[in-house]
């Protein structure tokens, strides 16, 4: 069977666009070749900053011969209607078929589809993905109508097999697909002629052309932490970065230079977002210290000097950027140090907008300053240390540094903090209390830390709920479920215990009144509790165990819930928690019906007195044990030994309900029993709601 090998050789693809561009065009002409019936192998795509490669294998050589078969009108029917049925099925009449149906003769045609060769196919299907191809932006250039990210030089098209190689006939605005390539830019840069996808790899390769992603990402590093090793020092991770400059070249020769001496004393932050924005440079630390004392950048081809000029060239430009940041760190240094410090940019802030609706950054900075002060007693934090937090932690925000680098805000909050002879709990409030910004982030724990980073998110809540500007859909510009499950990781990672309804009462009260009126904080849990069911359930905890907390009495105490969540959990994964709800839910429907009908409450009374079977007598033992149990352990919050105690109750559920007749005809036995169940009911009941798990 056939290989194909596609490329699509253009000038440099930007490095954000490689992956998805070679994934689409993977999908688009497979797609394309199996719904016209040419099925394949195998794939593999490949990107480089100039070309798009797709190598298919074992492709059928043509689409197979179809019949397909047409349900016409009645032999009878007016001929006007069999002749329209004829066009449309480009038969002529002696070729149908007659056949008997419930309805009488019909007309049958069996329309036959000969295969198709399958450089037919290909060019068709390459032709639609070229002019069609989906990229985030696309450009024209000379006198033709094609787009492409950049211009389009060459196609390669072939397929081939033990027989030899076929070029696909194909030509796209004056581009005729060949058999050709090109290596390298300057270190390879004439034709080359292949006839299949191995050839194809194998003369790259000597060609100075590394086609597969994954194999730079994987020099590069290599390289890079070779070098950084020998000189005793360490490449700081950065994956994103890596895959980045991999799509930047062809053919990577890493290269290690060194950072001035006048700009070792930056922060380690600084010197590493400077040369990654702007230079592409991986930082090299000492492990030791900490700081980034070189960097690493990565260079497309070799050189007769082994790199030496592109490093100075590269250290020359670096140490202009890097006078760029020692010029805002020296002036921030200067504006905290002296006069009125951080104040100073704190007022600036007054004529920063946060929300037109919600204020300045100013007014947003004592309300949470107000809200930490709250808060402060309930995480164990001194509440003037929290308030001072608050009152600087976004104080960032007007300096220097943060202007030119607004990733760093925070993280600078804290280093000027320092240098202001602030306490290591403010200024270590100021650098975490953004956090978490991503589910796999790192949250705040220290108290004071936690205080401020939870009044920045509640703040953020009961402000934009009061001012109507809430999640809908997919839409949600103001981070809002980002900020919901930072408060609830917050509190649950932690483990701190509070409720959650005072906490938005107060901040609700602090926001005041606004143009929407003020914030429904019922709707805010109910938010929260809705992002509590998405953080849970990827821990496994099923969507109706966490409906069955919620459902309680305390449900605004987060910490509490989600051991209470997590104790039903794990009980429901035993026979006896699993079996137990069944008996739960069927004491609980025949008690239900059994009140309806009656028009009485069965809640009180049950007395083993009249018990008259051994399997009664067992079950209200059973009930007092439990209830024992039961009630010190949720009074001391100690859910798995209140959920345990409910689950030892299954055995005799099950076997009063096997022995006993619930509605008896004596009426004092029936209400008797009817009371049991009741008390089956409390005390299963006080520990979730089982009537909001399924099954």
């Amino acid at each position: 069977m056939p290989d194909l090998l596609i490329e699509l050789f253009s000038e440099e693809i930007p490095a954000r666009m490689q992956k998805r561009a070679g994934e689409d065009l993977q999908k688009l002409v497979t797609n394309g070749l199996v719904e016209a019936g040419l099925t394949y192998g195998s794939a593999a795509v490949f990107t480089t900053p100039r070309r798009l490669t797709l190598a298919l294998g074992d492709m059928l050589a043509a689409s197979p011969r179809q019949v397909e078969e047409r349900k016409g009108p009645k032999a009878d029917a007016p001929e006007k209607a069999i002749e329209g049925f004829l066009r449309g099925a480009g038969l002529t009449r002696d070729q149908l078929e007659e056949r008997e149906t419930p309805k009488g003769k019909v007309l049958f045609a069996k329309i036959e589809k000969p295969g198709r060769p399958a450089a037919e196919i290909v060019a068709e299907v390459l032709e639609q993905t070229i002019r069609n191809f989906p990229w985030p932006k696309s450009m024209r250039w000379g006198s033709g109508s094609l787009k492409w990210v950049r211009p389009l030089h060459s196609i390669l098209c072939v397929i081939s097999d033990e027989a030899g190689a076929e070029v696909v006939p194909l030509t796209i605005d004056g581009i005729t697909a060949r058999n050709t390539t090109r290596g390298h830019r300057f270190l390879a840069p004439d034709e080359i002629e292949v006839s299949g996808f191995e050839d194809y790899q194998d003369k790259l390769s000597r060609a100075f052309v590394v086609l597969d992603p994954a194999a730079r990402a994987d020099t590069i590093w290599h390289d890079a932490t070779n070098l950084a090793f020998a000189a005793g020092l360490e490449v700081v991770e950065d994956a994103g970065l890596l895959a980045e400059v991999a799509g930047l070249v062809e053919y990577p020769v890493v290269l290690m230079g060194r950072i001035g001496e006048d700009f070792l004393g930056l922060p380690p932050e600084v010197l590493q977002t400077s040369m990654k924005e702007h230079q592409k440079f991986f930082s090299v630390r000492n492990p030791k210290s900490g700081q980034i004392e070189r960097f690493v950048t990565v260079a497309n081809r070799t050189t007769a000097d082994e790199g030496a000029t592109i490093l100075a060239g590269n250290e020359k430009v670096l140490g202009a950027r890097l006078s760029d940041a020692k010029f805002f760190w020296d002036n921030d240094l200067r504006t905290v140090t002296t006069g009125a410090g951080m104040e100073t940019w704190v007022k600036a802030l007054e004529n920063v907008t946060f929300h037109n609706k919600l204020g300045t950054q100013a007014e947003l900075i004592d309300r949470m300053a107000t809200l930490s002060r709250e808060l402060a007693p309930l995480v164990g934090a001194d509440a003037d240390e929290a308030e001072k937090a608050a009152r600087v932690a976004k104080a960032d925000l007007s300096s220097e540094m943060v202007y030119e680098f607004p990733e760093l805000q925070g993280l600078m909050g804290s280093y000027y903090a320092r240098k202001a002879g602030m306490s290591d709990a403010v200024a270590d409030a100021a650098k975490d209390h953004y956090a978490p910004l991503g589910p796999s982030d790192d949250v705040p724990t220290a108290p004071v830390s936690i205080a401020v980073a939870m009044a920045e998110k509640i703040d953020k809540l009961t402000g934009f709920w009061a001012i109507d500007e809430k999640p809908t859909g997919s839409k949600d510009p103001f981070a809002l479920r980002r900020a919901a499950l930072g408060v609830i990781r917050i509190l649950v990672e932690n483990d701190v215990s509070l409720s959650l309804n005072d906490v938005l009462g107060q901040s609700a009260e602090i926001v005041g009144d606004r143009d929407a009126g003020r914030a429904d904080t019922a709707d805010i849990l109910g938010f929260i509790h809705d992002r509590l069911k998405v953080y849970l359930r990827d821990q496994g905890i099923r969507h109706d165990v966490i409906d069955a907390c919620i459902a309680m009495d305390g449900s605004d105490d987060l910490t509490l819930l989600v051991k209470r969540a997590r104790a039903l959990s794990e009980t429901l994964k035993t026979d006896d928690g699993e079996n137990l709800i069944q008996g739960f839910k069927r004491a609980n429907n025949i008690l239900s019906q059994a009140e309806e009908a009656d028009g009485v409450e069965y809640s009180f009374g049950a007395d083993p007195k009249f018990a008259e079977t051994e399997a009664e007598k067992d079950l209200f033992a059973a009930l007092d044990k439990a209830e024992a149990k039961i009630t010190p352990a949720m009074a001391a919050q100690d859910f798995s030994t209140a959920m345990a105690a409910m689950a030892e109750l299954r055995g005799p559920i099950d076997a009063f309900f096997e022995a006993v007749q619930v509605n008896a005809e004596n009426p004092t036995v029936r209400r008797n029993r009817l009371n049991l169940l009741s008390r089956i009911r409390t005390i299963c009941s006080a520990v979730a709601d089982l009537t909001k798990l399924d099954g």
